[in-house]
């Protein structure tokens, strides 16, 4: 089975399928809707093969749908029907969880995004629980307020360092995690570590996505049936 993971950033919108080693990718930005997405991921992936979509999406999900429009994306994602646009099973995921379960070792693990905004994600002995951290109040404003993108060009690359320390400080005391994760494209901006973290990659996505389509002990899970509604797949 060839899976298609998508990576949907509020930079970048970038994809990588089963047995190839680049990755491509397009600016996103507040005009990507999911039309758009889908129209631009086609336009990518036309020589790749594909059975099945995994999708990492900026925002909360539950039971394999966005339930919020994107903070840094274009709306119109909540309702759109993915699998019939794809043509094929698709699954949904948030962002950062995708990211995390590609960044997974072992124990509880909370992985942070620091890209356009925060993203947040728990990982306990392999299954994953997103969070939805960014836009709790934290001081004069939200978490993500204080380590987004926004802040970083505002404060300058050395205060915006402090903000993050301080920030992963205070939700690894209260989350009380065995291992953190800094993922997202920001992260790599950092020249120390806060204690007690290690450095993740935007690579991981890719490799948690695929890890979603797998069971437990790493053998693909067979590709699921779909609705005869839904079109013919690739």
């Amino acid at each position: 089975m060839n899976i298609l993971a998508i990576d949907v950033g509020g930079t970048n919108l970038k994809i990588l399928a089963t047995g190839q080693e680049q990755r491509r990718k397009v600016p996103s930005g507040p005009n990507m809707t999911a039309k758009r997405m889908v129209s631009e991921v086609r336009r990518l992936a036309k020589d790749w093969k594909y059975d099945v979509v995994f999708l990492g999406y900026p925002g909360p999900v539950h039971a394999g749908r966005p339930i919020a429009e994107p903070h840094n994306l274009a709306k119109g994602w909540v309702d759109f029907d993915f699998e019939r646009a794809f043509g094929c099973p698709v699954r949904v995921i948030n962002d950062a969880a995708m990211q995390a379960l590609g960044s997974y070792k072992k124990g509880k693990m909370l992985f942070l995004g620091l890209g356009t905004g925060l993203g947040s994600c728990a990982v306990v002995n392999g299954k994953v629980g997103p969070l939805e951290l960014a836009h709790l109040p934290y001081i004069k404003g939200t978490y993500e307020d204080y380590v987004g993108r926004r802040r970083l060009e505002q404060r300058g690359s050395k205060k915006w360092r402090k903000d993050v320390t301080e920030v992963v400080a205070h939700l690894t005391k209260a989350l009380r995690p065995d291992d953190v994760v800094l993922g997202g494209g920001n992260a790599k901006k950092l020249k120390e570590l806060p204690k007690g973290c290690r450095l993740g990659s935007n690579a991981n996505a890719f490799l948690g996505g695929f890890r979603m389509w797998e069971d437990s002990e790493g053998n693909q899970i067979r590709k699921p049936k779909r609705s005869p509604m839904r079109g013919p797949s690739r």
